[in-house]
């Protein structure tokens, strides 16, 4: 199921595989670990975001859609949303 914030969440995570080609390039080049580090720590960053993302909006549409329309049993809801949560 396609949400409104994928388009968002596909531009980031381009956004992060370019970055991650850019810290290959370092490590090729030998920079310092410390740079290496920063570089990282911002990739990370910008996926945990867009998880979180992907997460709250899959619970937010489709969990509580599919509860509120009757297409979802309430403790298929909460086992599904258990599962999602391990991933925050």
């Amino acid at each position: 199921m396609k949400h409104a914030s994928h388009p968002e969440i596909i531009a980031r995570l381009k956004q992060a595989h370019g970055h991650i080609g850019s810290i290959l390039t370092m490590f090729a080049e030998g920079r310092p670990c410390v740079d290496l580090a920063q570089q990282l720590q911002s990739v990370e960053s910008v996926i945990h975001t867009v998880k979180r993302t992907l997460i709250q909006d899959h619970m937010e549409h489709c969990i509580a859609d599919a509860v509120e329309q009757g297409g979802m049993p309430a403790e298929q809801a909460l086992r599904e949303f258990k599962t999602l949560s391990k991933y925050l």
